[in-house]
């Protein structure tokens, strides 16, 4: 629950310890515990709404963004995150300070953060897309020198038209490129061209924007660096109707051409949730790239998603495997599966990576806004995906009156994140109860840890 004392703590930046366990939102199979809380009360957005989480952990540091308090028709009142230094046990959340007019900054809302660590500078980063009005207007980055405690003001990475960007850091001490972080983006204003940015001092300052040598154009990228220092940035083609891929081996200086990882065939979310086939990309220890989407493909007139997986290896890119479906249930069933939200355990590789997936579900796929009971599902693999576990139920069921409502459909998040730390997937995402009045109860939660099986 949220109390006065913690509101003032979160309005002025600090941090306050926050693990709440027992909560209202329903959990069939695992204790789930809310790490945040959207603090703002302004009358031009949604509270109380918290939306949208990427995570990254290194050693026993966790630190996840979102956006919160959602605008209707784009972003929100500022980027929130919520940071664990013991592996997800406790949590301690707060607000980005210096990009929105609500926390000291300049500009009128805050979306899409995306989170790294830069191991050489021992910074963290967080990315977020910048707005005027309902206007991307850039792309920022905060940095955090004291483990995600407190975050400085944002230096500008970009200006202009901009759309979905993501961070990565080269964090492989053997890597020529060890410490070089590269921010991904796409112009909406050039028909989305992909573009990329490079910082060699932990963020501080970033390079020009490049695009691949073909211009890509699509949405989504998620670049992710292999241990030798080459960067692939898996994306949503132009329509959503494939996967794509680039990559730099120059650490960032030059972009090569893109390629196919596969076709989508995306079966439309009932209800009118906001969902697309974009891709989930992490990348295990040895610098095999695993890229996850919801896809129709399996299913009988493509009547409902599964969630399906291609992979790449250093010596086989720019092949990508066929596409395996992730064996959630029966091909049979009505379940419909979105928002995948795929962690890999970097100190495994191979045939014994460790995969966690936490992703979102309908039970059954033919629904309508007043019918359709949204949950959180999460699969493991202790061999790269060759087998999977059994599933497990995170939360739910949701009504989708419960979520941010937006100009593009009701709002869980285009993407949702899991990470491990401490041998354990710990999943982050938005999950709501029943609003009290006009006022929203859609927060950030996150599981005990959940070992692969």
């Amino acid at each position: 629950m949220k109390t006065a004392a913690a509101t003032a703590l979160l309005a002025t930046g600090t941090l306050a310890a926050v693990l709440v366990f027992g909560t209202a939102v329903a959990s069939a199979n695992v204790p789930l515990a809310q790490i945040s809380t959207d603090p703002f009360t302004n009358s031009t957005s949604q509270h109380r709404t918290e939306v949208e989480p990427d995570t990254y952990a290194f050693g026993s540091t966790i630190v996840s963004a979102f956006q919160t308090g959602r605008f209707f028709d784009g972003g929100a009142s500022d980027i929130g995150f919520a940071t664990s230094n013991d592996g997800g046990t406790t949590w301690r959340q707060g607000v980005l300070s210096g990009i929105t007019t609500f926390v000291g900054g300049p500009f009128d809302r805050a979306s899409d953060p995306s989170v790294a660590f830069d191991a050489r500078h021992a910074t963290w980063l967080i990315s977020s897309l910048v707005i005027r009005g309902a206007n991307p207007v850039g792309v920022v980055t905060s940095r955090s020198t004291d483990s995600g405690r407190t975050w400085s003001s944002p230096v500008v990475v970009t200006s202009g038209s901009t759309d979905k960007n993501w961070i990565v850091c080269d964090n492989s001490a053997s890597s020529p490129f060890f410490g070089r972080c590269y921010t991904e983006w796409d112009r909406p204003s050039a028909g989305g061209l992909m573009l990329m940015s490079t910082s060699t001092n932990g963020g501080a300052t970033w390079g020009p924007a490049r695009s691949s040598a073909d211009s890509a154009r699509g949405l989504g990228g998620q670049p992710v660096v292999q241990l030798n220092g080459t960067v692939i940035v898996p994306f949503a083609g132009s329509g959503f109707g494939s996967i794509r891929s680039f990559r730099s081996v120059d650490g960032g200086a030059t972009w090569r051409v893109s390629v196919q990882v596969a076709a989508v065939a995306d079966h439309p979310v009932a209800g009118g949730l906001r969902s697309e086939p974009l891709p989930s990309a992490e990348i295990d220890g040895s610098g095999k790239v695993y890229v996850v989407w919801q896809d129709c493909r399996f299913r009988v007139n493509c009547s409902s998603n599964d969630l399906v997986m291609s992979t790449t290896t250093q010596a086989s890119y720019p092949t990508w495997s066929p596409v395996t479906r992730i064996p959630i249930d029966a091909t049979t069933s009505t379940v419909d599966h979105f928002i995948p939200g795929l962690a890999v355990d970097r100190s495994s590789a191979g045939a014994t990576a460790r995969l966690g997936l936490a992703y979102y579900f309908y039970p059954s796929a033919a629904c309508s806004f007043t019918t359709c009971q949204l949950d959180v599902g999460y699969i493991s693999s202790r061999n790269g995906g060759s087998t999977w576990g059994a599933t497990t139920q995170l939360a739910g069921p949701m009504r989708l009156s419960w979520i941010a409502s937006t100009s593009q459909g009701r709002m869980v998040g285009d993407y949702i994140s899991s990470s491990f730390t401490q041998g354990g997937v710990r999943p982050v995402f938005a999950a709501a109860s029943a609003p009290v009045g006009s006022t929203f109860n859609e927060s950030m939660f996150t599981t005990a840890s959940l070992l692969p099986s």
